[in-house]
């Protein structure tokens, strides 16, 4: 068999496995065993173990717990109300301030979490029936949190840059500095469009507004900063070359738990444990799926179905441009039906070689990935978000969380042509900070 006939083969049997509700980790793992057992015989037994632990047996991998349960600790506690009030007190006179509220404290939560689902989750929890109660459309309440929890990933601390970093031996706090500047204006045309929307739908902003006094508005504040300055300080010394990625990581998952803990007065056993096994669940999910993902990637290229395709791509007498189109286009649709990880750790050993090739800053290409993922977390049939927006807001039908959430999808591909028109939105930060290199 021809390795485009196996490769077909391979990704059909996946996506069949995928289509039973299979865990993604069982039906990658799943369907490379089968490639290799049928290519190499029981003979393969022996490497594939062996794979897929060498696939998660890398110190730095340890930053990805530590962030999850620094999410966790949050996520699991009234802090997102807190932030929630905070910036709807402070922003409720702003025309739209409700909106705007909602997308500021899913562009802070994903900050202080990571995690895209989770964001979407504790906002949209606060967020939504105070949007609909004070009048807004239900498509652009659900649609407007659904696509600010996809910022978990993009904004710093990042797991997808994580993995991208270290799938690419680059550095991951270079990396987490690339993401700010993109982040922030992510932000701002999410909020725009929000905006728009609510006048296109014909929501009137004017006298909906309920006043707060100013010792209403500071008094969320004293719970929020101490996790934003947790966050600023995490960044600061892994910006700084003071401490690694998991040294940082797992100082900063200590400091938020102890915040949590004095802050909200969880001095039971049962909020703490949950906390902690809310992120072994999640983290354990996490490797599992780097390593069926190793072990995937390992089939391909056994079956030299990597090779064939990097060849085929770089045997393409196109400009560097229209490859990087067909890259993008493979990245929104693998982002359709797979998670950001899994994706990361399959495309990059493939994708990685040709950009650099091309002559692409890794660097950018990492924000443009990541991006890509971002709208597949809002895109059918898998889009993770619109499942948990759905499963938290029962009473808005799933045809109106799609049709809010769609737009949001416009704005990101718009954000990826303005991001290839000026590549140094993304660079000029960390080559500023850092200076130029890779």
């Amino acid at each position: 068999m021809s390795p485009t006939a196996a490769g077909l083969l391979l990704i059909a049997g996946l996506f069949m496995l995928l289509g039973t509700g299979m865990p993604i980790a069982f039906a990658l793992g799943l369907a490379a065993v089968s490639a290799l057992l049928l290519d190499g015989g029981i003979g393969m037994f022996y490497v594939m173990s062996e794979t897929m632990y060498a696939g998660i047996a890398n110190l730095a991998f340890v930053s990805i717990p530590m962030f999850v349960l620094m999410g966790a600790a949050v996520a699991s506690s009234p802090a997102g109300g807190d932030l929630y009030q905070a910036l709807d007190r402070w922003l409720n006179r702003v025309p739209g301030g409700l909106v705007l509220s909602n997308i500021g404290a899913c562009a802070i939560f994903a900050g202080m979490t990571g995690s895209s689902p989770a964001t979407a989750a504790a906002i949209g929890k606060m967020g939504i029936p105070e949007m609909t109660k004070r009048g807004y459309p239900s498509s652009v309440a659900a649609g407007s949190i659904a696509a600010g929890g996809t910022l978990g990933i993009l904004i710093p601390p990042s797991v997808t840059l994580i993995v991208y970093g270290i799938s690419t031996e680059t550095s991951i706090g270079r990396l987490f500095m690339a993401g700010v500047i993109p982040g922030l204006m992510l932000t701002a045309m999410f909020m725009v469009w929000a905006l728009y929307d609510c006048k296109r739908k014909g929501y009137d902003f004017a006298g909906r507004a309920v006043r707060y006094t100013i010792k209403e508005k500071l008094s969320n504040l004293p719970r929020v900063l101490p996790f934003l300055l947790i966050i600023a300080g995490t960044l600061y010394v892994l910006y700084g070359g003071i401490a690694t990625p998991s040294e940082a990581a797992g100082a900063g998952a200590f400091l938020t738990i102890v915040v949590v803990v004095a802050a909200y007065r969880l001095f039971k056993f049962r909020p703490v444990s949950n906390i902690f096994t809310t992120a072994m669940r999640e983290s354990v999910m996490i490797m599992m799926i780097l390593a069926a993902a190793e072990l995937f990637a390992f089939a391909l290229s056994s079956l030299f179905i990597t090779q064939t395709i990097a060849g085929a791509i770089a045997e393409m007498e196109v400009n560097r441009w229209m490859l990087m189109a067909v890259i993008n286009l493979f990245l929104l649709v693998a982002g359709m039906f797979l998670p950001p990880v899994a994706i990361i750790v399959m495309s990059a050993p493939l994708l990685f070689p040709i950009i650099m090739q091309a002559g692409f800053d890794p660097y950018w290409f990492a924000i443009i990935l990541t991006i890509n993922m971002e709208i597949g977390l809002i895109s059918p049939p898998i889009g993770l978000n619109l499942f948990v927006i759905n499963a938290i807001a029962p009473d808005i039908p799933t045809r109106e969380i799609l049709w809010g959430a769609l737009p949001y999808v416009l704005v990101m591909l718009l954000a990826i042509v303005i991001l290839c028109v000026f590549p140094g939105i993304v660079t000029w930060l960390p080559n500023h900070m850092l200076g130029a290199g890779i």
